[in-house]
């Protein structure tokens, strides 16, 4: 059994995404990012950085894990799913995991604090996010010219990239001509797994609270 320690952000969203797609039961611990729960000394001991998502494998000495692309790689190693066991195969698939983690996750994170969040609109510091970000997709587009998913078969590196280019419209990047980007989003929509996990956590009540605890996997 996984507990999984979470909240509804892209990088949340991988880790339930890949725990749906695999059949893994778990556990989902949702956490109020409103209320500052990632930084309370309990969360603090599973992850010290303070981010969410984390998980505990209660079947492996309650071994925590943080960072969702660790995350990602410990769930494919620990069921043999959705990464290839060849050396280049796996090599591939890190690659794209790497890329979305180094690179489409901060540039469009940014893109989306400083579109909605932040206080003072700043066009020239919003463009520089979007225009970075709109090329790292025309990067993915040119990888999916001629193959349904990244690396040839549904993977992490699917999950990963994809739990943040299905937000693309929340950072207002422009995605016109991205024909392969946008068959490839849609196509991965389609999988009832990545259905469900976007659907965990539960979203915020309007005061703030979350149903915790909740076991999951829908057969």
């Amino acid at each position: 059994m996984i507990d999984l320690y979470t909240a509804p952000t892209p990088n949340g969203f991988k880790a339930s995404i890949a725990l749906e797609e695999m059949r893994v039961p778990y556990t989902v611990h949702a956490l109020s990012l409103g209320a500052s729960d990632q930084r309370k000394p309990d969360y603090l001991k599973i992850n010290p950085n303070g981010r969410i998502p984390a998980i505990i494998d209660r079947n492996n000495d309650d071994f925590a894990v943080f960072e969702s692309g660790a995350i990602l790689v410990y769930l494919a190693e620990m069921t043999g799913q959705l990464m290839p066991s060849d050396v280049k195969g796996r090599s591939e698939v890190m690659q794209w995991l790497m890329f979305q983690m180094s690179g489409i996750g901060p540039m469009q994170g940014q893109a989306n604090v400083f579109v909605r969040y932040f206080d003072v609109e700043l066009p020239d510091v919003i463009a520089r996010y979007q225009n970075e970000t709109r090329r790292l997709f025309e990067v993915l587009e040119e990888q999916l010219a001629g193959r349904d998913y990244l690396c040839g078969d549904y993977s992490i590196a699917d999950i990963a990239n994809w739990a943040w280019v299905r937000s693309y419209k929340w950072a207002r990047i422009n995605v016109d001509g991205l024909d392969n980007l946008m068959a490839w989003n849609d196509r991965v929509a389609a999988r009832p797994g990545c259905q469900r996990g976007v659907s965990v956590p539960p979203r915020e009540t309007a005061d703030g609270t979350v149903k915790m605890a909740r076991s999951m996997l829908r057969r």
